[in-house]
C-alpha cells in the first residue's frame, strides 16, 4: 500500500455515558511503529478493541486497508484474520501444546492443510525463540514464554497489521526482555505494529511514533526521542517524569 493502512477519523467510544475515546483523529502507514502511552483508563487499550472490531463505536469511522471495520458486520472475520492481536493474558488452551495452540486456528477455522500449517509454525517458533519449547504446554512454560507462544500464534494468520495491548504487564521482570526482543525483531522486520506499553526505553528504541493519551484524546503524536527529551505539553511532561523516575 502507498497510502495509510489503518485510518481513525473523529472516533468516539462510550461505556454508557462514560466517553472513552472523544473524537480521535489519525492515520497509520505501513511500517510504522506507533507506541500508545499514557495514563490507565484513558482509552489505549480500547482503541486497539475498536481497530479489531471488538468494541461498537459511537461515533466516527474506522478505515482497515480501505475498509471500513464495523464490530457486527459480516465481513469482520476477514478484517480480523489481516490483524493480529496480542492481549495482556495470553489466552492460551492449557490442554494443548504450544504448537497445536498455533496451529488450531488456520487449521480449524480457516481451513488450511494441517501439513503447511505444522511448517510454518516451526518457523513462527524459531522466530519467538521457542523451538526447544514447541511440545511443552502452557502450565509448563514460563509467562515470557507463553506470550511469545501467543505472538507466534498471531503471526501464523499472516497477519498485514500486529497489535499489542501492554504485552509484557502480567510479566516477571526477568521474562519482560525476551517479549520485548522478539517485538524488536519484528519491527526490524518492517511490520506494521500499535504497542500500547509502558515499556518507554522500548517505545524509544524501536518505536517510529510516540502517540500520548488522555482522557480519550491524542495530546502529542512525535518521534519517540524527540518527545521523551521535551514534552511539548505540560500534562505529557508530567506523566513521562513520573514513570522515569
Amino acid at each position: 500500500m502507498t497510502g495509510p493502512i489503518l485510518e481513525i477519523d473523529t472516533l468516539v467510544k462510550r461505556f454508557g455515558s462514560r466517553t472513552i475515546l472523544d473524537g480521535l483523529t489519525m492515520s497509520v502507514h505501513p511500517g510504522e511503529v506507533v507506541c500508545f502511552v499514557g495514563p490507565s483508563g484513558t482509552g489505549k487499550s480500547t482503541l486497539l478493541r475498536c481497530v479489531n472490531g471488538l468494541e461498537d463505536i459511537q461515533g466516527g469511522e474506522i478505515r482497515f486497508e480501505g475498509e471500513k471495520v464495523e464490530a457486527r458486520s459480516k465481513r469482520i472475520v476477514a478484517v480480523r484474520k489481516r490483524i493480529g492481536m496480542i492481549f495482556q493474558q495470553f489466552n492460551l488452551y492449557p490442554h494443548l501444546t504450544a504448537l497445536e495452540n498455533v496451529v488450531l486456528a488456520p487449521v480449524v477455522v480457516h481451513g488450511e492443510a494441517r501439513k503447511e500449517v505444522e511448517a510454518r509454525a516451526r518457523v513462527l517458533f524459531e522466530k519467538v525463540r521457542l523451538s526447544h519449547r514447541i511440545d511443552a504446554y502452557p502450565a509448563q512454560m514460563s509467562g515470557g514464554e507463553q506470550q511469545r507462544v501467543a505472538i507466534a500464534r498471531s503471526l501464523a494468520a499472516n497477519p498485514h497489521l500486529l497489535m499489542f495491548d501492554e504485552p509484557t504487564s502480567a510479566l516477571d521482570p526477568e521474562t519482560v526482555g525476551d517479549v520485548l526482543a522478539v517485538m524488536r525483531d519484528l519491527a526490524l522486520e518492517g511490520r506494521t505494529m500499535l504497542v500500547v506499553t509502558h515499556e518507554i526505553r522500548f517505545a524509544a528504541d524501536v518505536g517510529t511514533r510516540m502517540v500520548f493519551m488522555d482522557q480519550g484524546r491524542i495530546v502529542e503524536d512525535r518521534p519517540p526521542r524527540d518527545m521523551l527529551a521535551d514534552p511539548s505539553t505540560e500534562r505529557a511532561k508530567r506523566f513521562l517524569s513520573s514513570i522515569q523516575g
